[in-house]
């Protein structure tokens, strides 16, 4: 790999007897990497695919998978490269915490996050470039999470409307992206020597707004993918200085994760704590994490939480369809109707109208005249809900994603149905007697093939 004379020459003096090394990983073998979902069945694809065992995350496996394969597209595999997966490891909630993950696109962090609290508590997920938080919403979307809001907004923005409100926030703080030469050789067009410092002046405006975000002993997971001291090493010695209310957590290192340097920045020993990845030592691209504990105080706030909104011939329709579908088992969640759009907003958000909110909460479906009908969200997110399903096979699937109707052996019971295909729910299908009419989304659509769509 052709690496900037400028970054080999740093690196060099940064890392001496260690330097060729790292630099001959660079040359190495990109490593790929996926997680399964904990919250949807594992097919015998799957199955077949978990070989490889990653060792610090038990949900995650080497290995490439496909976007098209069924698994994949119905939230039952997320293709994530195996050194990121540290940083959800790492940031591991707890159930029913108040979670916010502040630079989340496209969502690799997000699905890790929502693995662990298990439809509990609440994730904030908030990207502040509005074109990739589509790709947020989509990979959200397909992980079948009940319990997130997706925000489109900056630092300030959140860390006014929502002060002292998490017990967790992770910063996957945008970065010069050293530790992604290697997957991907076109970040290095953007790299000068000056680059790393440009990168830290803004990771410390999105810190210095974080910090209003946490409650008292809340944690703070900062991470980035790249080598360089100023936006590592020095970063967190320079949020130790300048809010003495954080205390560093030592991180446990396994695989081949090495101690931070000290030496890179301040020489404060407690920097060890947090933690190194280099591709020459671990099967994986090049990260770094931090964990902190605040220990600050915020003034005790009880913030208006969300409550349902629907007016009544909407609450009519909606309790209709719910009774029909057995569906009473939506806990923790506020109703509320935008446009013609009814979500399920968590109910543990607080009213936000200064925020731009890509997505309140799950979509659950859409009035139509004199009847609702349910979104292609909710039956992602239907694993574990009492909502009538229909088995289909691989083919059957293959005919769904491109929009065909199909027909059943014998006549089913009439009406909305999420399909499953390997025990995954992959949309909904209304059934008119042996006839299923298609409701996958119409720009989700393509030809489907065994060779196309294997994992």
């Amino acid at each position: 790999m052709n690496l900037p004379a400028e970054f080999i020459t740093k690196y060099q003096k940064l890392l001496g007897d260690e330097a060729p090394a790292f630099f001959a990983a660079f040359d190495g073998t990109v490593e790929k990497g996926f997680r399964v979902n904990p919250m949807k069945p594992i097919t015998p694809a799957m199955q077949a695919k978990m070989t490889a065992p990653i060792s610090y995350s038990p949900i995650g496996y080497y290995g490439k998978v496909n976007g098209n394969a069924l698994e994949h597209l119905a939230g039952g595999v997320y293709s994530q490269e195996p050194s990121a997966m540290t940083v959800g490891e790492v940031a591991k909630p707890e159930l029913n915490e108040r979670v916010l993950d502040l630079c989340a696109a496209p969502g690799g962090k997000t699905t890790h996050l929502l693995s662990y609290l298990k439809q509990t508590g609440l994730l904030v997920t908030n990207e502040i470039n509005s074109k990739r938080v589509t790709a947020l919403g989509d990979n959200v979307e397909r992980y079948g999470a009940r319990n997130t809001v997706i925000t489109n907004e900056t630092p300030a923005h959140l860390a006014k409307a929502l002060p002292g409100f998490f017990d967790r926030v992770l910063v996957d703080a945008p970065c010069s992206g050293e530790g992604m030469f290697r997957k991907d050789p076109a970040a290095m067009q953007y790299w000068t020597l000056d680059y790393p410092a440009e990168c830290a002046a803004r990771q410390r405006e999105i810190l210095t707004e974080t910090v209003k975000l946490l409650r008292p002993g809340a944690h703070l997971i900062y991470s980035t993918c790249t080598f360089a001291p100023e936006e590592d090493e020095q970063m967190i010695a320079w949020l130790l200085q300048t809010f003495p209310e954080f205390e560093l957590e030592p991180i446990g290192k396994v695989a081949g994760m090495v101690d931070a340097k000290p030496e890179w920045a301040d020489g404060n020993p407690e920097l060890a704590k947090a933690a190194r990845l280099f591709p020459h030592l671990m099967r994986g691209e090049g990260h770094f994490i931090a964990k902190l504990v605040y220990h600050g105080t915020v003034e005790p706030k009880d913030p208006k939480l969300v409550r349902p909104e629907l007016k009544p011939e909407q609450r009519r329709l909606w309790e209709s369809y719910a009774t029909q579908a057995g569906l009473d088992d939506l806990a923790g969640l506020a109703l509320q109707v935008h446009g013609d759009q009814l979500y399920g907003v968590p109910a543990m958000m607080p009213v936000t109208r200064r925020l731009k909110i890509f997505r309140p909460g799950i979509q659950l479906g859409i009035f139509k005249k004199n009847r609702f009908e349910p979104s292609y969200a909710l039956a992602l997110a239907s694993t574990d809900l009492a909502l009538p399903k229909l088995a289909i096979d691989h083919e059957q699937w293959e005919r769904y994603v491109h929009g065909e109707t199909f027909q059943l052996a014998q006549a089913g019971d009439n009406g909305f149905a999420v399909l499953t295909c390997a025990g995954l729910p992959v949309g909904f299908g209304k059934v008119v007697g042996r006839t299923v009419k298609n409701f996958f989304p119409k720009g989700l659509r393509f030809l489907a093939t065994d060779e196309n769509t294997a994992l």
